[in-house]
């Protein structure tokens, strides 16, 4: 093997993950001490960055022999792998969003960055004392910002925000946009990696792709969410737990490049919970593989939970004490998943403890367990599958998503059932965005790998097999999230579309070794023209449909002109304002003028305003501030500002932005009207 350009992939493609999991082991505990700032955070976050290089890439193996299907491996998986990636971004680039206003999470997380940027500190200040104390009939909490005593609290996680504020350090609110399709491109190239160790380097550059071309890769990557970095991380620890576990090393044993990988492995497997509190269930079977690894006598054990539990506490910090009140909203579903943690891990140390004298168990004893396990698979997808025949799923638990369903279903002409979630339709949602042929290649791949891995055959698959299996069935079968799309396919992009393409891949890999070096009358010649043909028609089976679904969506910018409208709005504010929503337009903008324009800022609350309106008028001239109104038409300020005040409609954004189709891929974009008047009020 060329040992440097295998070396080379291998560490370029560990690389993202080690990267951004440096940047917050320190980033992280800057803000919450309330001191992150680009001084402190170069200060820190470079040695870090370099730290993580040398400690960690350092160990890293090149590229097995095996895998890569020969002697020697070229350069040209790493080049077609790397171009792939770089093409991607470059194109998310330049269709990148400009999501500022609230309305889901792409603007909750531009807003968050914002702050943490700009103030590098949390909670947010209220900052009541300068508009009208503790006046009853004003609101400080706004859409996925939570009003709690006298200050405001973010509704989601941290993690993605931190990423993105390097972006906002360097080019403001431009810079922090173009933050997400660079971090989307790397979660291409890490996924190559991944293909390349557990498929072969040569079809990286294929399984890579496939990944760039899926319609929700691409969406996801120009806008602020955070599932760009989470894929990073999880696919990341993954290829990291790869190369610590290609040498065989002894419990007890002397510390080696094996266990500071294994350490790696765990860490940024636990820091995707600093990025999605979803990551928890995610996580659930490595702490079964652990155990495996204790109960084999593994060296790599210890380093790996070791390195999980860091992770893991880093991501309940995040949690419950920079996002308390997000938790406390999602505490139906995240209690009994609390439970179940711990159940799994009262499970597995009981396990462990059993049989820490006994041994593993053989997985191909009896004969026919290897077989059944393999058809189980099947049979797990093909229920799956049938739900839509079987049963409607039903019962959102919120009124505000069934009111939101309901209309999107008068709008694509369907039955009204606004208590439908449609989640039986989860695998079809999936083969929507990398093709049907891709479940169908991925089905056959997965029953083939568990059938192997319990033949010993494919040990180095069984924890990305126990990874991603887990993850494509319970999220098939409770996505948890707003049915519509492009939305809901963010449920499925960090590894369950990854999965699909990634088993697919491997058996189109392993169809085409079998027709080249396989037994038979044909000649070498005619079985290598079988072998290339197979591969070829299986990988362009995958393509034509993932690229069919994605070309009628992806060549529109989401919310074009928010940047240039923020930046006259917080223009048009006077330095000592203190603004006044007096419409519901306050659920969308209030945290875009508290956070990027800096000035205190609150809503009305009142059903009847106009005696509030002008008791609040007269509380912020008493502080000898400006009072100035915000509405979202100028109808709504006329009634408490004397006749002849100018009125002002500094943000004017006229835009396409992402649709909502509940049965079908979507095909095309919805507009975008945005608008905020505002109004200085002058002394009478």
């Amino acid at each position: 093997m060329g040992s440097t350009s295998a070396r080379l992939f291998a560490r370029a493609t560990a690389a993202p993950a080690v990267v951004l999991a440096a940047w917050l082991v320190v980033a992280f505990p800057l803000l919450v001490a309330g001191v992150l700032t680009p001084l402190t955070g170069a200060l820190l976050g470079i040695p870090a960055v370099a730290a993580g290089a040398v400690l960690v890439l350092g160990p890293v193996p090149a590229l097995a022999g095996a895998a890569s299907g020969g002697a020697r491996l070229p350069w040209w998986p790493l080049v077609l792998t790397a171009a792939v990636a770089a093409a991607f971004a470059a194109v998310q680039l330049g269709y990148h969003s400009e999501i500022l206003v609230v309305r889901r999470d792409p603007a909750s997380y531009a807003q968050f960055t914002a702050w943490i940027a700009q103030n590098g500190h949390l909670p947010i200040p209220q900052q009541r004392g300068l508009i009208a104390g503790d006046d009853p009939s004003l609101v400080y909490g706004s859409l996925a910002y939570y009003e709690v005593g006298d200050v405001v609290w973010p509704q989601f996680l941290a993690g993605a925000p931190l990423v993105y504020t390097v972006g906002h350090w360097l080019g403001g609110l431009t810079g922090m946009l173009l933050v997400p399709p660079v971090v989307g491109g790397l979660g291409v190239f890490t996924f190559g990696g991944l293909a390349a160790r557990l498929v072969g380097p040569r079809w990286a550059p294929a399984a890579a792709l496939l990944l760039a071309v899926c319609q929700t890769q691409q969406w996801i990557s120009r806008s602020t969410y955070s599932e760009p970095v989470a894929q990073v991380l999880l696919l990341g620890a993954l290829v990291l737990a790869f190369d610590a576990l290609t040498r065989r090393t002894a419990l007890g044993g002397g510390w080696t490049r094996w266990h500071t990988l294994a350490a790696a492995a765990g860490l940024v497997f636990g820091l995707g919970l600093v990025v999605r509190i979803t990551a928890l269930r995610d996580l659930l079977p490595l702490v079964a593989f652990a155990g495996l690894l204790l109960v084999a006598r593994r060296g790599q054990a210890l380093p790996l939970a070791g390195g999980l539990a860091v992770g893991a506490g880093y991501g309940a910090v995040a949690g419950y004490g920079l996002s308390r009140p997000y938790l406390e909203h999602l505490s139906d579903s995240l209690v009994p998943l609390l439970w179940i943690s711990a159940a799994v891990l009262a499970g597995v140390a009981a396990a462990v403890a059993l049989l820490w004298r006994r041994g593993l168990p053989r997985g191909d004893r009896p004969r026919w367990l290897p077989a059944a396990a393999a058809w189980a698979v099947v049979a797990v997808l093909a229920l799956i599958a049938l739900r839509p025949l079987i049963y409607t799923d039903t019962g959102h638990g919120d009124q505000a998503t069934a009111d939101y369903i309901g209309q999107v279903q008068r709008i694509e002409g369907l039955a009204v059932q606004p208590d439908r979630t449609y989640y039986e339709m989860s695998l079809y949602w999936a083969g929507w965005y990398v093709g049907l042929s891709t479940v169908l290649l991925a089905t056959v791949g997965a029953a083939l790998i568990v059938h192997r891995i319990m033949r010993h055959r494919e040990p180095q698959w069984l924890l990305p097999a126990m990874v991603l299996s887990w993850t494509v069935v319970t999220t098939l079968l409770r996505p948890a999230i707003t049915p519509d799309h492009p939305w809901a396919s963010r449920r499925l992009i960090v590894l369950v579309l990854p999965a699909f393409i990634l088993f697919a891949v491997w058996f189109v890999a392993w169809l085409a070794r079998r027709l080249d070096t396989g037994p038979g009358a044909l000649r070498a010649e005619l079985r290598r023209a079988a072998a290339a043909t197979a591969a070829v028609a299986g990988v362009a089976a995958m393509l034509v449909p993932t690229a069919l679904t994605a070309a009628g969506v992806m060549t529109y910018r989401s919310d074009v002109g928010s940047v240039q409208a923020t930046r006259q709005l917080c223009r048009a504010l006077p330095d000592d304002a203190s603004v006044i929503v007096v419409d519901g337009l306050y659920g969308g903008y209030l945290q875009l003028l508290r956070g990027m324009c800096g000035v205190p800022a609150a809503g009305l609350a009142s059903s009847e305003p106009e005696p509030d309106v002008e008791r609040i008028v007269g509380e912020i001239r008493r502080r000898g501030r400006t009072p100035v109104l915000a509405a979202s038409e100028p109808r709504h300020i006329l009634p408490y500002v004397p006749p002849g005040t100018g009125i002002r409609h500094p943000f004017d954004v006229d835009a396409e932005r992402d649709a909502s189709t509940l049965m079908e891929p979507p095909a095309g974009a919805w507009g975008f009207d945005g608008d905020v008047w505002v109004a200085a009020v002058p002394r009478q």
